[in-house]
């Protein structure tokens, strides 16, 4: 049995409580918060577990194997090196940390400690994106080509993060998931109109090797909320419509050839392909719920999870690069 601690119950720290407590080979041992509304919340819904306002109190706990870190991204860092140094394992909430430095260190003190850390990049985990990962791998989309996603809405302007780290995490997570490949250079355009200095609205544009392209669009202010990826390969094309509450993915076989005539070799022939459309069964199952099983069995068998700190790594690399570019403008940002 792994006794977790949970540091902040705001937005997302009652899902994650949900999902400790209802893990079998999992016991939700305290919740640690500020707030004392919170804590109440907390208590009511879980009355057998300790309620805390001291983060010192809840890492020094030694009955307490791993704790989970959700509280803004600014805290991220020095609480998980606290956590890791106090030799626990951590769950630490997207994005993982303000700059891609302080992810390597907590990278090389988790393997240093012998600790699991995860990153809860969520959409991982879902039915959807796994069953997108096994239609690419089996081959069958062929040579990626690019990934397209729009992920809009109308609202929550963040106060100390814009537009870009609050919502294109996931669709990083995902592309990077689907797509290991080296990334190059990314450049990221947007404006910010409410005189708060916090973009609500950009375009990021990110360079891969093998001349594989994405387009990552966010904003909070759209009349219209709108979760769509389409991503292409040269054999097939998929649309995942995460607002679809069935078909979430439609495969397409449709593609582009081009083909040089006899007549003049420098000239060449584009020919389309259209064929049929499916959609394939998706696993209905939480995600966290899956996460946290996953989780589990890292700490148990001493293995990585599939979010783990490099992967972790690879979205705060584009979102620090995204930033650098937002201020120059659009001016492209080599990743290192």
């Amino acid at each position: 049995m792994i006794n977790i601690g949970l540091i902040g119950y705001g937005y997302w720290g009652p899902n994650l409580a949900r999902n400790f407590q209802k893990n079998h080979d999992m016991k939700l041992k305290a919740i640690c918060d500020f707030s004392p509304d919170r804590l109440k919340a907390a208590g009511d819904n879980y009355p057998g577990v300790a309620l805390l306002n001291s983060v010192d109190e809840l890492i020094n706990d030694n009955e307490i194997d791993a704790i989970a870190i959700a509280t803004p991204v600014s805290a991220h860092f020095d609480l998980a090196k606290k956590v890791l140094m106090a030799g626990k394992h951590v769950w630490l909430e997207k994005p993982m940390t303000e700059t891609s430095e302080q992810s390597k260190i907590l990278i090389d003190l988790a393997e240093k400690k012998n600790r699991v850390l995860i990153v809860d990049h969520t959409f991982i985990y879902t039915g959807a994106v796994r069953k997108i990962k096994e239609i690419i791998d089996r081959g069958e989309l062929g040579d990626m080509i690019y990934y397209d996603s729009t992920r809009v809405n109308l609202g929550l302007f963040q106060k100390d993060v814009d537009v870009i780290w609050d919502l294109a995490p996931h669709d990083i997570s995902i592309m990077d998931y689907f797509m290991p490949f080296k990334k190059l250079t990314v450049s990221a355009t947007g404006s910010h109109y409410y005189g708060n200095k916090i973009t609500p609205k950009a375009l990021l544009t990110i360079y891969m090797e093998n001349n594989i392209i994405a387009h990552i669009n966010v904003s909070w202010v759209s009349p219209v909320k709108i979760r769509q990826t389409l991503i292409g390969g040269t054999n097939k094309m998929i649309l995942y419509d995460d607002n679809q509450p069935s078909e979430k993915i439609k495969i397409y076989d449709k593609g582009v050839e081009m083909v040089s005539t006899k007549e003049d070799l420098y000239h060449m022939k584009v020919q389309y392909r259209v064929g049929d459309m499916y959609a394939p069964k998706v696993e209905d199952l939480e995600a966290l719920a899956l996460e946290t099983k996953h989780f589990v069995e890292c700490i148990n068998k001493g293995t990585q999870p599939i979010t783990g700190g490099l992967a972790g790594l690879e979205v705060v690399k584009i979102l620090e690069a995204s930033k650098k570019s937002l201020e120059g403008n659009g001016i492209p940002i080599d990743l290192k």
